[in-house]
């Protein structure tokens, strides 16, 4: 049986290694990348016409994603323009290499063919709207045959800050919902924080969903509710609450945007350290995030825990 096993692990590996075929060559260090390296300083630095000097007269760059069959992508000059207004519209323009990779050249034996492949992070505050792009973009270079110019790029990107730029772009107002000075969510945030404050702890949670998650700037991750809990006793056991003031008024956002819902509220607790009798003054602000049934399904605590040491 061993011999058999052997025999058709040894057939296996022939067939395997015998499919392998060798089309061409990839390269660390070509010209090609440096040619595609100085296309992109010159366009970050602003030598919009040096960037142009390396792209041959028949140039088409297309967006890697599209799925329009008939989109034969832009033209040199198109991509000029392009090229011009990210300069002029953009500040910190810059295009570096993503952390761990580096670019390849690959001649390839059938279609003999040059391509250049990148993965750069692209780096830019729009001057129009302060949106900021700090993504990773993959793009694919195909060269002429002495490596001299660029006659194709494929361009894959995050096109979600695209989105969000075009979104924020001035004279596109939008409204995005609803702000209420009152509400019942509000006043659930008000029910559940003085029934704690009065010891009523079963109260005070029944206001949140189960699974709600809670962030506290003071830790390095979300906990769960139930890890909330038992933080809270042990904060009880060191401190007691004296009162809960509100400061200002609370607002209630019903966004549009996702259809979230959310309670904004600041307080000042007053707390007694039982060590030493001392009192604090805690100023807190909260964002509670409510579900469609009226319960808490996550907060956000901003508040100095340095104050309470």
């Amino acid at each position: 049986m061993k011999k058999i096993t052997f025999i058709l692990i040894a057939l296996i590996t022939f067939s395997v290694s015998a499919q392998k075929k060798k089309n061409g060559t990839v390269y660390v260090d070509h010209p090609g990348i440096q040619l595609v390296n100085d296309f992109n300083i010159a366009w970050t630095s602003g030598d919009i016409e040096k960037a142009a000097s390396y792209l041959s007269e028949d140039f088409k760059v297309k967006n890697g994603n599209d799925k329009n069959k008939d989109n034969e992508g832009a033209n040199k000059a198109q991509m000029i323009n392009n090229m011009t207004w990210w300069y002029n519209n953009n500040d910190y323009l810059k295009l570096t290499t993503s952390e761990g990779t580096y670019p390849d050249a690959i001649e390839y034996k059938e279609g003999d063919q040059i391509w250049v492949q990148t993965w750069d992070h692209l780096y830019a505050v729009n001057k129009q709207t302060g949106v900021e792009f700090d993504d990773p973009i993959h793009r694919l270079y195909l060269l002429n045959k002495d490596s001299s110019k660029i006659v194709y790029i494929s361009e894959y990107n995050n096109q979600n800050t695209y989105r969000t730029r075009n979104n924020a772009w001035p004279g596109n107002d939008r409204e995005n919902g609803t702000i209420y000075s009152n509400h019942k969510n509000i006043n659930t945030v008000r029910h559940s924080i003085y029934s704690f404050l009065n010891g009523d702890y079963e109260k005070s949670y029944s206001y949140w969903d189960e699974n709600a998650e809670v962030n506290d700037i003071n830790l390095s991750e979300p906990i769960t509710l139930s890890d909330a809990k038992k933080a809270n006793e042990e904060l009880m056991k060191n401190f007691t609450f004296d009162a809960a003031d509100e400061v200002g008024y609370p607002d209630y956002l019903e966004y549009d945007l996702w259809e979230s819902k959310d309670v904004l509220s600041w307080w000042k607790f007053r707390m007694t350290r039982k060590s030493d009798g001392k009192k604090i003054v805690l100023p807190i602000h909260y964002i509670h995030g409510f579900d469609n049934d009226g319960k808490i399904i996550n907060v956000t605590m901003y508040f100095n825990a340095s104050l309470m040491q």
